[in-house]
């Protein structure tokens, strides 16, 4: 075990559900690539939404290997004013890799959907029309490997 390593399940799952955002990173070719999305999860998966068009999907389809960045609680702690090597900052992280897994059925779509919409607005009774589930785009990844780290808690 790391120094700082995250072991307890629940922390890990305090961190996710006190952020509202993370980052999907992919790799596009021989390049990194990453963007800012916003997320539900539950049961052991990570679950997301976006258009169903974009660069990050043409990525995803070719490449469904992903790393997901969360971070949370982060705040300055300083020791010796005047020592910049005293410096530091307090945090918590999860890193999860794993394989995107694309939803296509709608009734799975308007389920996930809910998650998401849950952590959000504290609802999960949303309906969506037909046309609206066929033009959203769901994935989901069930992550094959998860680190947690703290510093400072």
């Amino acid at each position: 075990m790391k120094k700082f390593e995250i072991q307890s399940v629940e922390e890990i799952i305090n961190v996710l559900n006190s952020i509202d955002a993370c980052t999907l990173s992919m790799v596009d070719g021989d390049k990194p690539y990453c963007v800012p999305m916003n997320f539900g999860y539950d049961d052991g998966k990570v679950y997301f939404h976006g258009a169903p068009f974009g660069r990050k999907l043409e990525i995803l389809k070719k490449n469904p290997n992903v790393c997901i960045s969360f971070y949370s609680d982060q705040s300055l702690h300083i020791q010796h004013e005047n020592v910049a090597c005293s410096y530091s900052m307090k945090f918590k992280s999860v890193l999860m890799h794993g394989k995107v897994k694309f939803v296509e059925d709608n009734d799975e779509k308007a389920r996930i959907l809910n998650i998401i919409m849950k952590k959000y607005s504290g609802r999960d009774d949303f309906n969506y029309s037909k046309p609206a589930l066929d033009n959203v785009t769901v994935f989901y990844i069930k992550p094959t490997e998860v680190t947690a780290f703290k510093r400072g808690y």
